[in-house]
């Protein structure tokens, strides 16, 4: 039987962490404000029946399927709330589960630093996927686990603060996430997004 890592229903993705999103996704490509679900489960194969589960119960879009070391996830998509809700609830249904199975989000690590130097922001944009950091701006650093909880963590910090979404690592051992601005912005970006994963606690 699966175990249920991270199950996050995103109400309506917002646009950086969205673009983010597209940079590694290999199935259908999302559009800003669709509903989002993402699952991540042990062992990792599992992930492939409750693809399945998903896809043929309700029409929804599915966007990553990854089955990595010892994790599985999968990511679906819907301009419909009440479809990417119901294909959440067949999932859990088909696993005998409750959304509450889920592990809880563990905060690791959770850094602000301030005015961030020229070399510094170089050393970040060498690795980044997403909108660079540029000198003297204020840079926020987020690890957790389980590693999905990323992906929430950067749409709720978006919503609350006009922020760059420079990086965000939603697959692995651990979680992280990379945002950039203003240091008032980052100071409720980060808010945001510790609140988010602190609520499911």
């Amino acid at each position: 039987m699966a175990t249920i890592r991270s199950y996050i229903f995103i109400d309506q993705l917002q646009p950086k962490t969205m673009c983010y999103l597209g940079t590694f996704i290999r199935g259908f490509l999302p559009r800003m404000n669709m509903a989002s679900l993402v699952i991540e489960v042990a062992p990792g194969l599992d992930i492939e029946h409750i693809t399945d589960i998903a896809v043929k119960n309700v029409d929804v879009h599915p966007g990553i399927l990854v089955v990595e070391r010892q994790f599985g996830y999968l990511e679906i998509h819907s301009e419909s709330t009440s479809s990417i809700k119901a294909a959440g609830e067949a999932i859990l249904a088909e696993l005998g589960a409750v959304e509450t199975d889920a592990m809880k989000p563990e905060i690791l690590a959770s850094k602000i630093v301030k005015r961030v130097d020229n070399y510094h922001a170089f050393l970040i944009n060498r690795n980044k996927a997403g909108s660079m950091i540029l000198p003297g701006e204020s840079l926020f650093v987020l690890e957790m686990q389980p590693a999905a909880y990323s992906i929430l963590a950067a749409n709720e910090a978006e919503k609350a603060a006009d922020v760059k979404v420079v990086d965000y690592r939603m697959m692995g051992a651990t979680g992280r996430l990379y945002l950039s601005g203003q240091e008032s912005d980052i100071r409720a970006a980060a808010h945001a997004a510790e609140g988010a994963l602190q609520a499911r606690m």
